[in-house]
């Protein structure tokens, strides 16, 4: 048992030794190890190092050198130095800007602004200023033709304190101003018409137009006319069957024999009035004058229902006769033949058109009840129609009675023409619209009723006016402009390229084109299509500075 203990110590000390030995070995191979893969790492990454380095270099020499390779004098110290030479202000090379330089180019002379005309630089009292070969004459029609225009609204009025007019727009060459997709027209005479416009309805005229309504109460015995059937006037409409008529009828018959009697006893007492009391035939005038009041009383109250009676060949008929006649009065021979066979009453009693037109309504049927309060049938005289407009307030300084008016109507391609007939005294309290009533002729009835468009009222007509196409005017902050190209512009390669600012004053616009009361003159030349190149050259120029100075 001793020997064991003492033993162990030293037995636990070799073991601890040789443990120790065994990891000093294993961690040096570890390091080894790891040595071993980092040079194994950095010899690899040397070659793609190399290739992106490669790269960066290249990318850095293009960006300085704006990807051109350069010239071999370059490459041997041998360059010439480079010159610049742009105008970074104007876009063209400063060596021929004419805005830089005024020499290169003369400014037309400034006549400032023109107050008669409204622009600046007036070439209609100074031609001389047209880019033309030649100065032109104004003739007085044009002068007219500006005066006339000048009384009309227009939408915005020029800046007398502008001064982008003095501006001049230049191009490198032909070449840059067509690249640039800057295209041109001449100005020309093309008609134009000025007006107003709204919304409108055709309209029967109301002066036209009568409802029918039978004059007394009864019963339909028969309609003769139908919606769309062309009337004259007296055209009978329908029949209707009225006590009230017979029994006018039968009492007018009744009052004529008695008249005819007292006439008789009144004739008789006057052939023996010796041998009468005077009380006698004092009665028989009165009881005379009785029946003749009744009679009159009776035509009267058939009158009244649009029936007119003779009573003076009534008298010289028999009873019988007089109610054969009676039987069918107010009824047109031309339905007696058709009425004879298939009644015996004398009740009837015509209803019938007082115009000439076009039945539009009918509102009864055969065998209905109708009243006085009721109308049966409406008619329309179609040969002329209204058109009620609906006009702008702000709109209605210029509009007159008698002017020409256009209508189209919704879904229709053709123009109906009129004339304004009455201007309302009052505009709409809430939409501030006012009504203008036009006539319009329709003499193959093809308007309708009801029928919705737009109208214009046509303030001016000019059939030879100045005009533009409409998208080379420009608004640029205070005036209306245009861009004239120079009268020189082809005189040689070497000949400035340039666009002149000029104010205009703006009249009316028509399928496409704008009327020019004061600006240009025909037979200049305008930027047309792409000229809002021009105006954003323009609007770029006068950053800082301001386009002009407000009254």
């Amino acid at each position: 048992m001793s020997q064991s203990v003492i033993d162990t110590p030293h037995q636990s000390a070799g073991s601890k030794q040789e443990h120790l030995g065994a990891s000093s070995s294993a961690t040096q191979t570890q390091s080894r190890s790891l040595l071993q893969r980092a040079v194994a790492f950095a010899l690899g990454s040397i070659g793609p190092f190399l290739v992106l380095s490669a790269f960066a270099g290249i990318f850095t020499f293009g960006h300085h050198t704006d990807w051109k390779m350069p010239k071999f004098a370059a490459l041997t110290g041998q360059s010439e130095p480079v010159v610049a030479d742009w105008c970074d202000e104007h876009g063209v090379p400063e060596s021929i800007c004419v805005e830089c330089n005024e020499s290169l180019m003369l400014k037309t002379p400034d006549f400032g602004w023109c107050s008669k005309h409204g622009v600046h630089n007036c070439v209609l009292d100074h031609p001389e200023l047209a880019q033309l070969s030649d100065p032109p004459t104004i003739s007085t029609e044009d002068r007219a033709r500006a005066e006339l225009a000048m009384t009309m609204p227009v939408s915005k009025v020029n800046n007398s304190g502008c001064t982008t007019y003095a501006k001049r727009i230049q191009f490198a060459s032909v070449d840059a101003a067509a690249q640039a997709g800057v295209d041109v027209e001449l100005v020309e005479r093309r008609p134009i018409e000025q007006s107003v416009s709204g919304s409108g309805e055709i309209l029967y005229d109301p002066t036209r137009t009568a409802s029918f309504a039978s004059r007394t109460s009864g019963s339909v015995w028969r309609v003769e006319k139908n919606v769309g059937d062309v009337v004259q006037e007296g055209d009978v409409l329908a029949l209707v069957e009225a006590d009230q008529v017979g029994a006018l009828k039968t009492s007018l018959i009744r009052v004529l024999a008695e008249q005819s009697l007292q006439r008789q006893n009144v004739k008789r007492l006057n052939i023996a009035k010796e041998a009468v009391a005077g009380v006698r035939l004092l009665e028989a005038d009165a009881d005379l004058a009785k029946a003749e009041a009744e009679v009159l009383s009776i035509v009267q109250s058939l009158e009244n229902l649009g029936l007119s009676v003779d009573i003076q060949s009534l008298a010289q008929l028999s009873e019988r006769e007089a109610f054969e006649q009676l039987r069918f009065l107010g009824i047109p021979q031309s339905l007696r033949s058709r009425v004879k066979v298939q009644v015996s009453t004398a009740n009837l009693f015509p209803v019938r058109s007082s115009i000439s037109g076009v039945v539009v309504e009918r509102n009864v049927t055969q065998g209905e009840v109708v009243d006085t309060h009721r109308a049966l049938f409406r008619v329309a005289d179609t040969s002329q129609m209204w058109l009620m407009l609906d006009i702008p307030l702000e709109d209605l300084e210029n509009v007159k009675t008698g002017q020409p008016v256009r209508f189209h109507a919704d879904g229709s391609s053709r123009e109906v023409l009129g004339r304004v007939d009455w201007i309302s005294t009052g505009a709409d309290a809430q939409t501030r619209m006012v009504k203008i009533r036009a006539v319009l002729p329709n003499p193959d009835g093809r308007l309708r009723d009801k029928t919705y468009g737009t109208g214009e009222i046509i303030l001016r007509e000019e059939p030879t006016a100045i005009a533009i196409p409409s998208e080379s005017a420009h608004w640029e902050g205070c005036c209306r402009i245009v861009f004239v190209r120079d009268k020189h512009y082809f005189d040689s390669p070497d000949s400035p390229k340039v666009f002149h600012v000029r104010s205009v004053r703006l009249g009316a616009s028509h399928n496409g084109f704008t009327e020019v009361v004061a600006g240009v003159l025909p037979g200049e030349v305008i930027a047309t299509t792409g000229s809002d190149v021009l105006r954003a050259q323009l609007l770029k120029n006068g950053l800082g500075a301001g386009c002009c100075v407000e009254e």
